[in-house]
């Protein structure tokens, strides 16, 4: 399979029309991701930058054209003639490049959300290079900050010899080269230049919220794109996996590795909100918090990676937001109870709304947080770590959590509004004490409880098989009497749960009843409203796999990589299974992740 997996490489695309705006907005496959720890930015094929929080990944959006094409903020820098585009990260980098190409001449722009040799910069800076490549070409330039849904209105002031934004509590500077001559309102920062052959001109952005604000020279911000390109090359070097699509499993970690708050140690599930799930339609979320289920598996996939410190340090944040908040679903950036809805007055993603802050899974109860912290802390182990006692007293009072509360109904998996017995949350009910039971044997827990979790354990087990399994879909199903099936069930093949002839029987009917091409919908009854779900597709190339049908794997890896084959890497949610086009949020982590965690297996099985 050699060569299948260039779409995720980083390579350059073949030129196509630049930045094609359909009322105002870009495809969203036509983004790159930048970031620095702290905060992500998207960068359009067109050379604006049309999403970016400052200075947090939660923050309040500086540039929100995403999600309001007219009035929202934006960071442009785009040839004022028609051109074509071919854009890459620079290899193992999240550095991104563009070149355009018009009739007369070629252009590089080099972007990056900068870092230091002693990592993360305590403050946000963006750099932006323009290298002229052949003949001559004329660029526009603007910096528009956005209004915060009109809360606040963006203004100039002079302090010192600086021209210093203002947008609320955040503090900026459009930072330039000697040769770029700018306008200057309060709304925006304008300007028009040219690079020839061999010419270089570099425009940048520093700022800062509620703190003093650093004044780097724009030499020094030039400097440190190469320095960051520098430091994620050194840290892909050391991501342990020799498959043969090592590119694309770095790629699928560094887009994880972006969504790593490094502040402290939380893991947001996407670094935007409100892009839909169906355009249109209501399914528009905010995902720029840390959910157990996505942060736990994503500890799995930096574990895989060989990546220890972001897996420790992500594992260990996991566990004291668990102490301090209870088992609760998801938690914001820096560990507080996610807030409630609340709805934004902007146009939204191709007029989709609406546009929400805060999320209502907060009140949710999901069993699946059991199985994802104990699969998480089984695998932490399993690399040779170890657990302290607190973190073993916590885990064995969520182990009888667990066992207490299985038999109740509750939001599954997808966070459904109607309580179920979903058959993937009782699998995840048995997941956790399967591995509570594992970890007790090793020493890592307390034995005090280690029988009635086993015979929990095993009376969960009998309850799926008894309940869940139907003899006419020839698959277990998404709950008890119903005949609708859960994409998400093709997991319990790498939970372990026994039963290789039911699981092989219900991966087929997944595929025959949730696929669409080479796509998969999460569950039963819900094209209408969404588009495929790619992690779930992921996942069934995995299953596939950890069962033995290596080419029917290989099949489903190969068609699903073509067709994502739509950008430089970077993953949405879901996908429009007629036209390919890129749905929800984005960088998804769950999407990452799960290709991840089946490129480790099928690098596994090739070591077999």
């Amino acid at each position: 399979m050699s060569g299948l997996l260039d779409a995720l490489r980083g390579t350059l695309t073949a030129p196509a029309p630049g930045g094609v705006r359909l009322d105002g907005y870009l495809a969203l496959e036509d983004y790159g991701a930048l970031g620095d720890g702290r905060s992500v930015a998207l960068s359009g094929a067109d050379g604006s930058i049309d999403w970016w929080c400052v200075p947090n990944l939660d923050s309040p959006p500086l540039f929100d054209r995403l999600l309001d094409p007219e009035e929202g903020g934006r960071f442009v820098v785009t040839p004022t003639d028609s051109f074509t585009v071919e854009r890459r990260y620079r290899p193992d980098s999240n550095v991104l490049e563009t070149v355009f190409t018009t009739a007369t001449g070629s252009a590089k722009l080099t972007e990056s959300m900068n870092s230091g040799t002693a990592g993360r910069l305590p403050w946000a800076e963006l750099g932006r290079r323009i290298e002229g490549l052949s003949g001559s070409m004329c660029f526009r330039m603007e910096m528009r900050p956005g209004r915060r849904a009109d809360g606040a209105s963006p203004y100039h002031s002079t302090i010192g010899k600086h021209a210093v934004f203002h947008v609320g509590s955040v503090l900026g500077l459009l930072l330039h080269s000697d040769g770029i001559a700018v306008a200057r309102t309060d709304e925006a920062v304008t300007a028009e230049f040219t690079v020839a052959n061999g010419q270089r001109e570099v425009v940048a952005i520093v700022a800062g919220e509620d703190e003093p604000l650093v004044v780097p020279t724009i030499d020094r911000i030039d400097e440190r794109i190469d320095t960051s390109d520098a430091e994620w090359r050194a840290w892909s070097d050391r991501v342990e996996h020799n498959g043969p699509h090592r590119a694309a499993f770095i790629r699928s970690v560094l887009a994880l590795k972006l969504l790593l708050f490094s502040p402290s140690g939380a893991i947001a599930a996407a670094a935007t909100t409100s892009l839909p799930e169906g355009v249109g339609g209501h399914k528009n979320y905010d995902y720029r918090y840390a959910w157990i289920r996505d942060a736990g598996y994503t500890i799995k996939a930096f574990l895989a990676a060989g990546a220890q410190a972001e897996a420790k340090a992500a594992f260990s944040w996991l566990l004291k937001r668990l102490a301090e908040h209870g088992a609760r679903v998801c938690y914001t950036l820096d560990g507080a109870v996610v807030p409630g809805l609340r709805e934004i007055e902007v146009p939204g993603y191709r007029r989709s709304t609406p546009v929400q802050v805060g999320n209502a899974a907060t009140d949710q109860h999901q069993h699946g947080i059991y199985g994802d912290i104990f699969e998480t802390a089984a695998r932490f182990v399993a690399c040779g770590n170890i657990l302290d006692a607190s973190s073993a007293e916590l885990l064995s009072h969520l182990a009888d959590q667990c066992a207490d509360a299985w038999r109740k109904k509750d939001a599954g998996i997808w966070e459904l509004e109607e309580p179920q017995h979903y058959t993937m949350s009782k699998v995840s009910c048995w997941q956790a004490l399967a591995r509570a039971v594992e970890l007790a044997d090793e020493g890592q827990l307390p034995t005090t409880c280690r029988e009635r979790w086993s015979r929990e354990r095993d009376r969960i087990a009998g309850w799926i098989d008894e309940h869940c399994w139907s003899e006419p879909k020839q698959a277990f199903v998404f709950y008890p009497g119903s005949d609708r099936l859960d994409a998400s069930l093709a997991l319990m093949v790498r939970f372990g749960f026994d039963g290789r002839e039911r699981l092989e029987k219900t991966l087929d009917a997944i595929d025959a009843e949730l696929g669409a091409g080479p796509y998969h919908y999460r569950y039963s009854d819900v094209a209408a409203e969404e588009g495929c779900f790619l992690a779930c597709t992921f996942w069934m190339v995995e299953a596939r796999a950890l069962l033995g049908q290596r080419d029917r794997a290989e099949q489903s890896l190969v068609a699903i990589t073509r067709a994502i084959d739509r950008g430089v890497g970077v993953m949405s949610e879901m996908a429009d299974p007629r036209s390919g086009a890129f749905l929800g949020n984005l960088p998804q982590g769950l999407s990452h992740l799960a290709h991840v965690m089946a490129l480790d297996v099928l690098a596994a099985e090739d070591d077999c």
